[in-house]
């Protein structure tokens, strides 16, 4: 049976100690969307906001959140990143955002990539809030990972459709 690898044997909080697993390559993706109405998605295609194009400057907040995902994550470890990138679509609902980050480390970098696509899917709406107060952040989740101990994970295809 599997358990959860931040509590010691007592059920102390505890950070995992990786210094003896070895440096492998680890990459991870992240998915989020920020659900809106079709009138906001359209204002978007047309009009930057005062602020700068929210898809931009949404892609640099997601990049340097996931820099600093341990000092948000309380027992995450800093890690050294060797690349980030975080991707914003328009749909015809909303706006896809998808964020990807990798190292060579001991440990992995999962919550990295769903920290940029957090603060991301945040910075669209902030930057959109004038527009609509009703947006909606969903779909926030793994999509895959690679690397370490455990191997590969993808996530199952999605079946809705956007």
């Amino acid at each position: 049976m599997k358990r959860m690898s931040h509590f010691d044997r007592s059920g102390r909080v505890r950070m995992v100690d990786v210094s003896a697993k070895p440096a492998t390559a680890r990459s991870a993706v992240a998915h989020a969307f920020v659900r809106m109405k079709s009138a906001t998605v359209t204002s978007l295609r047309r009009v930057e906001s005062p602020k700068g194009n929210p898809l931009e400057v949404a892609r640099i907040a997601g990049i340097t959140a996931a820099k600093r995902t341990s000092e948000l994550i309380p027992l995450c470890h800093p890690l050294s990143l060797t690349h980030v990138d975080v991707r914003a679509k328009l749909c015809k609902n909303g706006i896809e955002i998808a964020s990807e980050a990798t190292t060579t480390g001991p440990t992995g970098v999962e919550m990295e990539a769903l920290v940029g696509a957090a603060v991301a899917a945040l910075t669209i709406y902030d930057m959109c809030k004038a527009l609509e107060r009703g947006m909606e952040i969903t779909e926030l989740y793994l999509v895959k990972k690679s690397g370490g101990r455990s191997g590969t994970y993808a996530r199952p295809s999605a079946s809705a459709k956007r």
